[in-house]
């Protein structure tokens, strides 16, 4: 693939191999940095957006069974067979990958081209010919580095697609992903999908723990200049510093976005006929919000799109979890459900006003990405503007936010045929919930309908208590309800929240 055009503050035309692959003292372009990328983005962003050439036809006309056909042969991957404590691992293009990226290294301050090279990965004898010229290069790049395993080199994170990413702690299987940036999700003029469109990778030292990756964004009304200070482990750490340059205003943008998988649980089980009892990446969306309250949202998939807004001032952290543990929960041999990642964004500085937006789509298979939940900043941002943010992302465990957690939530019709439906919430065990169930106060509250008192027990299979309540929703299609239980005042539980939907 033909590299980008090099701008002219490198002072370079356009060139069959990367400017920056060069010496720097040869050419008089300052040595590369975070500021090489902020400079490019920049740049780009004086320019009218013009999207970059896709890979040749016959690549882009390959089935998902042919994609399959190639993979990338790991023995012969980016500083294999070097002291180099990581290893990278290259993906094709073509299928859902149109267009390729350009990928760099750094070593000494300097920036060297990655060559795309197809021999660099192995084929079944059913794999396609394809052509190999034109606008061809990798579509991402999937990072290995010793875990938990000496001498062995696992992978535990993906950068692959628009600017879609996903990684994972020791404990997990691949699951839910983030963005670099989300724009007009929801919108009913459709959204738009930045993309990455280079990449720098620099060169770790043997013995490194952490990697350090830079990318270059771009969309047609916003680029972007990004640096991941990548750090795996039991949990895996991305610190991000973030600076977009904005082409046109942005009326509707998402910081921080995550995407996610949610199908059915014990709220819409009836709907699908599944051997499985529940289907799905994430559960909820948790929220500290800036006044200290802890919420927590029990995701839905709705017969319609439906967007909920959250709004705050300077949130501590927002994320969608995975909180069912057990094999049993979703009695998967092969999706290991069970094992899926949380993902917790944690700003760093004020984010200001805005809200803490979820997206649910209606999905019919656990296929889709039906859940979006990012960041919205109350203001606008004028076309022209510089936007400079920053937060670390935590892949694996959930915060300890130091409340009892929901861990179930349960739906259904009364029974013996009474009108209305049951709720029932499992707080998980907690010495905030020692002591006797009557005891504590309990918050149930709808702006739409009445609810029952509720009624509180312990719960002898997880030793914390279950909170269960009534309403009748009559002739009303859509119901909020909350739910939090307290002592002495305090708060004993996060605030439970659900949407409940005909």
């Amino acid at each position: 693939m033909s590299p980008l055009s090099r701008r002219s503050f490198l002072a370079a035309a356009l060139a069959s191999t990367s400017v920056l692959a060069m010496p720097a003292h040869a050419t008089g372009i300052p040595a590369f940095s975070r500021d090489t990328v902020t400079a490019l983005a920049r740049e780009l962003a004086t320019r009218t957006y013009t999207p970059r050439a896709k890979v040749p036809q016959d690549w882009l006309d390959i089935s998902y069974q042919d994609y399959q056909t190639r993979w990338f042969r790991n023995s012969d991957a980016l500083w294999a067979g070097t002291p180099s404590s990581y290893n990278v691992d290259f993906f094709l293009p073509g299928l859902y990958f149109p267009r390729a990226v350009q990928i760099n290294t750094v070593d000494n301050n300097t920036s060297e081209l990655v060559p795309f090279d197809l021999s660099l990965f192995d084929k079944t004898d059913k794999a396609p010919d394809l052509s190999e010229k034109g606008n061809l290069g990798y579509s991402g790049l999937r990072l290995r580095t010793e875990l938990n395993q000496p001498g062995l080199k696992n992978e535990f994170c993906v950068f692959q697609g628009a600017s879609y990413f996903r990684a994972i702690g020791l404990a997990n299987t691949y699951g839910l992903s983030a963005r670099g940036l989300a724009l007009k999700t929801g919108d009913p003029m459709g959204e738009e999908f930045p993309e990455f469109i280079e990449f720098w990778l620099e060169t770790p030292a043997p013995g490194q723990r952490n990697i350090v990756l830079h990318a270059l964004m771009d969309s047609p009304s916003v680029s972007g200049a990004y640096r991941f200070d990548i750090l795996p482990g039991e949990n895996c750490t991305m610190d991000v510093e973030a600076t977009l340059f904005a082409r046109n205003e942005l009326t509707h943008v998402g910081l921080g976005p995550l995407t996610s998988m949610f199908l059915f649980d014990q709220t819409n089980r009836n709907h699908f006929d599944d051997f499985r009892p529940a289907v799905h990446d994430s559960e909820g969306l948790l929220i500290h919000n800036g006044n200290g309250e802890v919420l927590w949202r029990q995701l839905a998939n709705p017969k319609h799109l439906q967007i909920s807004s959250f709004v705050d001032e300077n949130p501590h952290g927002f994320g969608l979890m995975q909180r069912s543990r057990k094999f049993s929960d979703f009695a998967d041999l092969e999706a290991n459900y069970h094992k899926r990642p949380c993902l917790w964004v944690e700003p760093k500085g004020n984010w200001g006003q805005g809200a803490v937006t979820l997206v649910e789509i209606p999905a019919d298979q656990e296929i889709y990405d039906n859940i979006v939940a990012y960041w919205r900043p109350r203001e606008a941002y004028a076309a022209g503007a510089q936007v400079d943010l920053s937060y670390r992302l935590h892949w694996g465990h959930e915060p300890d936010l130091h409340l009892p957690r929901v861990i179930n939530t349960a739906a259904g019709a009364r029974v013996f045929g009474t009108p209305g439906r049951i709720v029932t919430l499992d707080f998980a065990n907690h010495p905030l919930l020692d002591g006797n169930p009557d005891e504590f106060d309990l918050l149930i509250s709808s702006p739409h309908v009445d609810t029952s008192k509720g009624v509180l027990q312990r719960n002898p299979e997880t030793g914390g208590l279950r909170l269960a309540f009534s309403f009748e929703p009559e002739e009303k299609t859509l119901v909020e309800l909350r739910a939090q239980l307290r002592k002495n005042g305090a708060a004993a539980s996060e605030v439970w929240l659900y949407r409940w939907t005909t």
